[in-house]
């Protein structure tokens, strides 16, 4: 027996020690604008590059979804970027009705920040001062020395991924210029300026976005009903960025040569702040892409271009994801990729789809209000998607009077394609939140004091409130589901069907870098984790 306990103790002292999983010197969050889940297996077999890559060797939650209501684009970065919801992060919507001021906001309007252009353009700019959370990359930038690096073509897209604070935050404003805001920065960088001067937008100028592949690889028709680009781009290709000027910048935006650009400067941000490359310092880098949302809008989903912006954007993640792998190692660093929404087919393309007209819906209320209570309208103050905003008083009338609020949800209702409205006193109190009624619940996910609506206007699956092309918005699944896919250092690839939510990447990547994202909504994928 001694002999045995020798010989087992000889031999686990000499038994090489298990390697500890390596902490990653970068945090990777990439986000694809409008990519829905059912892309990567819908589209999936001509992926060869970035994509394909991601979806074999990284871990794949198949069934991740937005539990809340707006599928926006603000609320899906500012959810990535804090791991919190919009109840708690406040980021509601794109833009809502602030009833202090009377007027319409974006979500990351700032008035006392100034706009720090890479030209020459002032004015008042952007910043994360409505977030109500932190994000991991500002938490890591805190508690870590991190240097945070984000960058879109969409001012929320970028704010969102890096938060209240960050070295490096880039957007392109609407005259075509590259930006960042005194939030984030006194001076533009002296890098990023000389990237512009070299690689000027209009470096694309002349050229022709042609599909990829040959046509009969493509899925669906080139010219389905609905389709319609931008400054006069038809439904067929081949589509003519043109000559230099107002009408190429909405051509370059709806095509996948902005998407090659965002990943070009993310190249420049990882060599020129060095991301990732000191041993003292886990830094972040957040990128979005938005090419498939501008291009989604206009051909929506079953379309060449955008299978096209799929397959191009598998090229592109492929060449981000070598540089990464030879500039900070392969092993070495930690990527998500996932979006901020899904979208809706165009009605136009679905049999007993259709279309809410807003200024009707607004009509129809301001007059059901009027023969209720009486006076003169209007009534409706504003309506922000598919959210109505009473002037103030009227709503707390209408609580008064049961009856008078029946009879203006009812005249709403029997406007065609609304299936549902719902009061802001239903989803107010914090039992809605595990409501058992599914858009109940999923409005509450979504509600935030102040800034929310007095009635939501729910419309019937496959309709929309938009006059052309297609959206997003919903709770239903086209809307809320979205690639979640974790890659890279200390992740555990496989596919997985337990459910997930982009909220989780937050909380997942914190717990592998050994931070702690404050009081976040999402969970820890242990499973990607190996745990």
């Amino acid at each position: 027996m001694r002999k045995i306990s020798l010989l087992l103790f000889v031999l686990f002292t000499l038994a090489p020690a298990q390697a500890q999983p390596t902490k990653p010197s970068l945090v990777v969050v990439l986000v694809s604008d409008q990519m829905r889940a059912d892309y990567l297996t819908r589209y999936g077999g001509e992926f060869q590059h970035g994509l394909k890559t991601l979806m074999t060797a990284g871990a794949w939650y198949q069934h991740a979804a937005y539990p809340y209501f707006e599928t926006v684009t603000c609320a899906g970065h500012s959810t990535i970027g804090t791991g919190s919801l919009p109840f708690h992060h406040g980021m509601i919507a794109n833009s809502w009705f602030n009833r202090e001021t009377g007027k319409a906001q974006t979500c990351n309007q700032d008035d006392s920040a100034t706009e720090v252009a890479y030209g020459a353009f002032k004015g008042a700019s952007d910043s994360a001062k409505w977030m109500m959370r932190p994000t991991l990359a500002e938490t890591m930038r805190k508690t870590m020395k991190s240097r945070v690096a984000t960058m879109s073509i969409k001012a929320r897209s970028a704010i969102g991924l890096a938060g209240h604070e960050g070295d490096f935050v880039t957007w392109l404003d609407e005259r075509g210029a590259w930006t960042t805001s005194s939030a984030y920065a006194g001076v533009p960088a002296g890098w990023f300026s000389a990237f512009v001067q070299a690689n000027p937008i209009d470096r694309d100028a002349n050229k022709d976005w042609e599909r990829t592949l040959p046509p009969d690889r493509y899925q669906y028709d080139d010219a389905a009903p609905g389709e319609a680009g931008a400054a006069g781009w038809g439904a067929t290709f081949p589509h003519k960025l043109g000559p230099p000027g107002p009408p190429y910048l909405l051509h370059w935006l709806q095509s996948p040569f902005a998407d090659d650009y965002l990943e070009e400067m993310a190249e420049a941000a990882v060599d020129q702040m060095h991301l990732g490359q000191d041993a003292e310092r886990i830094d972040f880098l957040g990128v979005s892409f938005s090419s498939l949302d501008i291009v989604g809008h206009a051909y929506g989903p079953r379309s060449h271009e955008v299978q096209d912006v799929l397959v191009r954007l598998d090229a592109t993640l492929g060449r981000l994801i070598d540089f990464l792998d030879k500039k900070v190692g392969a092993g070495k660093y930690v990527l998500a990729l996932t979006a901020d929404h899904g979208v809706a087919d165009i009605p136009d393309q679905v049999p007993g789809a259709g279309r809410v007209n807003a200024p009707t819906v607004r009509a129809t209320i301001d007059a059901a209000v009027k023969a209720a209570l009486g006076g003169d309208g209007p009534y409706v103050i504003a309506m922000v998607g598919d959210e109505v905003y009473f002037k103030p008083g009227v709503y707390g009338r209408l609580k008064q009077d049961p009856a008078a609020l029946r009879a203006v949800i009812d005249a709403v209702m029997n406007i065609p394609g609304v299936v549902r409205v719902i009061t802001s006193d239903e989803i107010a109190p914090s039992a809605a939140r595990t409501s058992k009624d599914s858009l109940v619940r999923a409005a509450a996910l979504g509600y935030f004091p102040d800034r929310s609506g007095d009635l939501l206007v729910v419309p019937k699956e496959n309709w929309i409130i938009a006059g052309a092309g297609t959206t997003h918005g919903s709770a239903y699944p086209y809307d809320q589901r979205v690639p979640v896919i974790l890659y890279g250092a200390g992740i555990r690839g496989g596919i997985h069907q337990d459910a997930a939510t982009p909220a989780d990447i937050a909380p997942t990547f914190a717990s592998l870098i050994d931070v702690r994202v404050p009081s976040p909504d999402g969970r820890v994928l242990k499973s990607a984790l190996g745990k």
